[in-house]
């Protein structure tokens, strides 16, 4: 296999999404943009959403979900770049809808209920284009924040807490199973997932398997789909 660099200069990309037109799309978070590398190497920006755009990925409606950490102030020596703590300008974090071609850029959720997002660092879309997104929370010189995974809607009308108190919760792995109703009968709640998660600290990949316990109201209907 051979292995060949496309582009360089970038900062601090992540969340790399291979386009059908053999061109990437990916966030650059210290330059607080999106943008795409073409099949020869160049490089445009789609859009600045400004903050941290951490991770991305393109739903079923042809938008581009990105994952912001509102942040982080950097570290800069000999080429080399890495996040240090939150922001100065800090910005909030959220998750934001954008569209690849026009660049416009929706924030989609700041909160879930009363629980402000920190950090949100990784995502990954259901069928439905259901978004599973991580909150890394923010690290500050003397404290730090309490992570937790979320389940949102795409059309921003309702967001729940799927595994909450999560230290420093990354990478979201492959989404492995969503079931609902298939459940056995001796099965206890209402949903069940299975998500694989990094924890930054330990090094070590977890599986979060949690059922579902969620709130009435606008809450419950952003259960995940049933089903696998």
């Amino acid at each position: 296999m051979e292995i060949r660099t496309l582009a360089e200069g970038l900062q601090f990309p992540e969340g790399p999404v291979a386009m059908a037109d053999g061109s990437v799309v990916l966030v650059e978070i210290a330059a607080h943009a999106l943008t795409r590398v073409g099949p020869d190497g160049s490089k445009t920006v789609v859009a600045t959403p400004g903050g941290g755009p951490n991770g991305a990925a393109v739903g079923p409606d042809g938008k581009c979900y990105v994952a912001n950490n509102g942040g982080f102030e950097w570290h800069r020596e000999n080429g080399h770049i890495r996040p240090l703590v939150q922001a100065k300008d800090y910005s909030g974090g959220r998750l934001e809808r954008i569209d690849l071609a026009t660049g416009a850029v929706e924030t989609l959720y700041r909160a879930c209920g009363d629980l402000a997002l920190k950090g949100p660092n990784d995502l990954v879309i259901d069928k439905s284009g259901g978004v599973y997104f991580t909150d890394l929370g923010k690290r500050r010189s003397r404290d730090m924040d309490v992570g937790a995974v979320y389940y949102a809607k795409p059309d921003g009308s309702a967001v729940v807490e799927v595994a909450p108190s999560r230290i420093n919760p990354t990478s979201l792995g492959k989404l492995s199973r969503i079931v609902g109703t298939r459940l056995p009968a001796e099965a206890t709640g209402d949903l069940e997932f299975v998500l694989s998660v990094k924890d930054e600290i330990s090094g070590k990949t977890l599986e979060v398997k949690e059922p579902f316990t969620v709130a009435a109201g606008a809450a419950k209907a952003a259960a995940p789909p049933t089903g696998e």
